[in-house]
């Protein structure tokens, strides 16, 4: 696997975590982590798709590329429709802004 892809993942997967396991105290703030670090892991997974020498063209291809086959079967069953429209993006050559991320 890709080692920014993956170190970024594992950020975002122990976010999810904790945020999954928060008080309502503390919910606003995990929930903002989960956030930051999801779109990290995000940005990292458009670097390495763009520096792939075949790019997938659809979905479909990408979702057959072995480290996005892992991605997904580590992305908890609530984030894999997150991933997929952020991977159309991806392949869209589209980011979202900032402000646009959180809402």
């Amino acid at each position: 696997m890709d080692a920014k892809v993956e170190q970024t993942l594992e950020a975002a997967l122990k976010n999810w975590k904790s945020m999954a396991g928060s008080e309502n105290d503390e919910a606003e703030s995990t929930a903002d982590e989960f956030e930051a670090s999801f779109y990290k892991f995000i940005d990292a997974v458009r670097e390495w798709v763009y520096g792939l020498d075949q790019r997938p063209q659809t979905l479909e291809e990408l979702a057959e590329l072995p480290l996005i086959k892992h991605i997904l079967d580590l992305l908890p069953e609530p984030l894999h429709l997150n991933f997929e429209t952020e991977a159309e993006l991806i392949l869209e050559h589209k980011s979202r802004i900032d402000e646009d991320k959180y809402d």
